[in-house]
């Protein structure tokens, strides 16, 4: 016998069970475990062939052991046939199909309900009601991407501090982290509906302060309509080069749209500055195209676009030179012609992203 780890006397086992007297009868045989399941299964009718392996085993280890509970044993048997053969007899002839499909379907619309707090990123869900108005909603509906839904989650962030914040700030970061998230999420921007805006849910002051809620959900929603298929364009969906292509075009994209507000008349030092940071953004997405090895077909097209880029970038050096507003509109206008909006449209199709460019903007 051996000692425990710690030097103590390892327990003792049990003694072996003492023997009757002589003359004492002994104690009358067990009954099968298992020839009273097989009896139970067959009149339960659970998983009716259960019983029929159940009461073939019991009857083994009945004579084996000299064990009681062979009459238990094939009665489960028989009534397990019987029911397996009522089963099969009701699927053949279609009498199942009806409780079948309310069954799947109960299933579905359980798993498909989902607490408004646990959605992740990739989710696509209907809201009660849609999402055209603001409202306060605790419970979505999850539902396959493939198919017509309101909303698609893009990712999440947290809010800091232990005062609520109030809506109009909490608002303000949603607005500007949203869109970052979402453009992340979705790197290929041609290929996002002209009906999905940026949507989020936000704590409420009674979740802040009853549940500790600091977590703002980032998502595309459908506008108007319903969105259909997923919009992620990410590392998790696309190929080393298609983000590479993407990442040094958005790069671009993301300083244009920065444009001041104000014309060179009134804000010169703005719109000079402006040019300043697109002939740079301009710099860094032509050194991220020729950095990256482009396969096959997309090379000779990827090849243009820095073509494009690089004859672009010569008038926006200018432009962010200007003294004056004259001098600033002579390159500010070509330099925009160089950038059309469908711009590498066919190292697009090379590289099997959307080919469908962004409309032109209305006024």
């Amino acid at each position: 016998m051996s000692s425990s780890p710690q030097g103590w006397p390892a327990p003792q086992q049990p003694y072996p069970p003492v023997p009757p007297p002589p003359g004492a009868p002994y104690p009358p045989a067990a009954t099968n475990g298992l020839a009273i399941a097989s009896l139970v299964t067959g009149i339960v009718c659970l998983v009716p062939p259960l019983g029929l392996v159940l009461g073939a085993v019991a009857l083994g280890q009945i004579k084996r052991k000299g064990q009681r509970g062979k009459g238990l044993a094939i009665s489960g048997m028989i009534l397990s046939l019987v029911s397996t053969l009522l089963v099969a007899a009701g699927f053949a002839l279609g009498g199942f199909k009806e409780f079948a499909d309310g069954v799947r379907e109960v299933k579905e619309d359980v798993a498909s309900t989902n607490s408004a707090f646990s959605l992740r990123t990739g989710d696509c869900f209907n809201q009660p009601g849609g999402t055209a108005d603001q409202q306060e909603v605790e419970t979505v509906k999850s539902v396959d991407c493939a198919k017509p839904h309101d909303a698609e989650v893009t990712g999440t962030f947290q809010l800091a501090g232990s005062a609520y914040p109030g809506v109009p700030a909490i608002e303000k970061q949603a607005e500007e982290r949203c869109l970052k998230i979402s453009d992340q999420y979705a790197l290929d921007s041609w290929a996002v509906p002209e009906n999905a805006v940026t949507f989020y849910y936000h704590p409420t002051e009674d979740s802040w302060r009853q549940i500790k809620d600091r977590t703002v959900t980032c998502a595309f929603a459908a506008e108007k309509g319903k969105l259909t298929g997923s919009l992620r364009a990410d590392a998790a969906t696309l190929d080393a080069d298609q983000v590479a292509y993407l990442k040094a075009m958005n790069a671009l994209d993301a300083v244009l749209v920065t444009e001041p507000e104000g014309d060179p008349e009134t804000a010169l030092d703005a719109n000079v500055t402006w040019a300043g940071s697109v002939e740079k953004a301009l710099g860094g997405s032509i050194a991220q195209l020729k950095g990256h090895t482009f396969p096959g077909a997309s090379a000779q097209p990827v090849a243009e676009v820095v073509k494009e880029l690089e004859k672009a970038r010569g008038h926006w050096a200018k432009a962010a030179k200007a003294p004056d507003a004259d001098t600033f509109w002579i390159h500010y206008e070509p330099g925009y012609d160089a950038l059309p909006l469908d711009l590498g449209k066919d190292a697009r199709a090379a590289l099997k992203l959307s080919t469908k460019a962004p409309a032109e903007p209305t006024d």
